[in-house]
């Protein structure tokens, strides 16, 4: 196994990226035939090393399954007398469809009111990360995320908004080049009305 490690810290949770030697030779195995299948010369220079790069790609792009992302947030959780909202906007996402092993990607609005407990923003980065980083459909990533906060912060309400253009709809199928998907969650106090919508017009403003 090839793989990259940054040293753990006390919560044992560690940022890891992994090629499984193994397992990318068997990819690129299938990758070779997948090649030849649709008409390409599998020999020509510019696809000899194509199925191991797919390969590792693959596995790149699909590392959130070896991610805890409930660890990731307890790995930074700090005890805060703080009850207003946080919000960590426009993270990019980049996520392959699963009906089609396309991209999709584009942006996610996160935010929580905290109930005793904070968490370091860039965990909540790495939260959307470690989801988007698998086969996904959008609206499955919008709800994991909000779950994950939810469940391990225990927030008095969790906010997530996905914005996402989808290569399956932009590529192939209806090809509607400037469609843009929208998603969104909620618990607790952000499914009242008067907190959703300040959710949505911070989330809406430049404060740059």
């Amino acid at each position: 196994m090839e793989s990259s490690l940054n040293k753990a810290n006390n919560s044992g949770y560690s940022k890891i990226e992994v090629h499984h030697q193994e397992n990318v030779l068997k990819i690129a195995e299938h990758y070779h035939e997948i090649l030849r299948l649709l008409g390409e010369d599998t020999e020509r220079e510019g696809l000899l090393k194509s199925p191991l790069r797919i390969a590792k790609a693959m596995q790149f792009l699909t590392q959130g399954n070896n991610m805890d992302p409930e660890k990731i947030l307890r790995s930074a959780m700090f005890q805060e007398n703080y009850q207003q909202m946080v919000i960590v906007k426009n993270i990019e996402i980049y996520s392959l469809c699963e009906h089609h092993l396309l991209p999709f990607f584009g942006k996610a609005h996160v935010a929580y009111i905290p109930n005793k407990y904070i968490t370091g923003l860039s965990k909540i980065a790495r939260v959307v990360e470690a989801y988007s980083r698998r086969l996904q459909v959008q609206e499955r990533l919008t709800t994991q995320i909000k779950e994950c906060i939810q469940n391990t912060l225990n927030p008095f309400g969790v906010a997530v908004v996905i914005e996402a253009k989808h290569m399956c709809m932009t590529m192939r199928g209806i090809e509607k080049q400037n469609s843009v998907t929208t998603t969104s969650d909620f618990t607790g106090a952000f499914e009242k009305p008067a907190t959703r919508e300040e959710f949505i017009r911070l989330i809406g403003s430049n404060l740059s």
